[in-house]
């Protein structure tokens, strides 16, 4: 009986996978990329914020992509399974987890619970080192600091990934050898969803895992959907209390309807 609920739920399963920047290229490489990933009778819908920054470097950067995304979120929470933060810095989800009663999962977590299960020790390469202190705070607080051995930077803007693909390409590969060479690394994460399309080839390139976050972070949720596993609604996933904000951000207010 069990298990036949569980096929019942699974064939109708929907994922949202939502790019906190404004690049809508960057969204479809996503999707594009995890697509043949998904499982027979799931949907994965992408979709890019309306408003904000066209790349999220640092914390200034992140704290303007959340209210997009909640705004984006208000109108079909009641119609998805589980929701991808296609962020590295897991940009907001947090606030998405107070929101809504399934998993939320940002792609910097799934990309590290991946790589704990297959390697002892990894080093992230990620773009700008403006993004190294949010991302080794959450090395810090998802509890991998004895696993990862160091947070890199291949000093590349995060458009560059969609504009200068193949000099992007190098310098990220360049860091990667330099992670395997001085900080013993056994495996890489990629620091970056702009990064989707590489993990194939530089896997095949170095012979050692190198770990993309979107397709970690589909596959948990998918996951954890298909086994009724919701956000836990107590403690800090609590859904806000209900209170009108004042200003700008009064259409954000908690119960309030779009």
């Amino acid at each position: 009986m069990e298990a036949t609920q569980a096929k019942v739920w699974y064939e109708h399963m929907n994922i949202l996978l939502i790019n906190p920047n404004t690049t809508e290229a960057m969204t479809a490489r996503m999707r594009a990329a995890v697509s043949p990933l998904i499982g027979e009778g799931v949907r994965l819908t992408a979709i890019t914020a309306d408003y904000g920054a066209p790349s999220i470097e640092g914390y200034y950067d992140e704290v303007f992509a959340v209210p997009p995304m909640i705004e984006a979120l208000k109108p079909i929470a009641d119609q998805v399974d589980g929701v991808v933060v296609g962020c590295f810095d897991d940009t907001g989800v947090d606030a998405l987890r107070c929101m809504l009663n399934v998993p939320v999962v940002g792609i910097c977590q799934a990309a590290m619970q991946a790589a704990a299960v297959i390697a002892n020790r990894f080093s992230i390469v990620t773009t700008l080192p403006v993004s190294v202190p949010a991302l080794e705070h959450l090395v810090l607080r998802y509890g991998f600091e004895r696993m990862c051995v160091r947070v890199r930077a291949a000093d590349i803007p995060v458009l560059d990934l969609e504009e200068n693909t193949d000099q992007a390409t190098e310098l990220i590969a360049g860091e990667l050898e330099r992670a395997l060479a001085d900080d013993g690394a056994e495996a890489i994460i990629l620091g970056c969803a702009g990064m989707v399309e590489l993990s194939s080839s530089l896997t095949k390139r170095y012979g050692v895992p190198v770990i993309e976050g979107v397709g970690a972070a589909v596959k948990l949720v998918e996951g954890l959907a298909t086994l009724g596993i919701p956000t836990s609604p107590r403690g800090g996933y609590a859904p806000p209390r209900q209170k009108t904000y004042s200003g700008a951000l009064a259409r954000y207010s908690p119960g309030i309807t779009p």
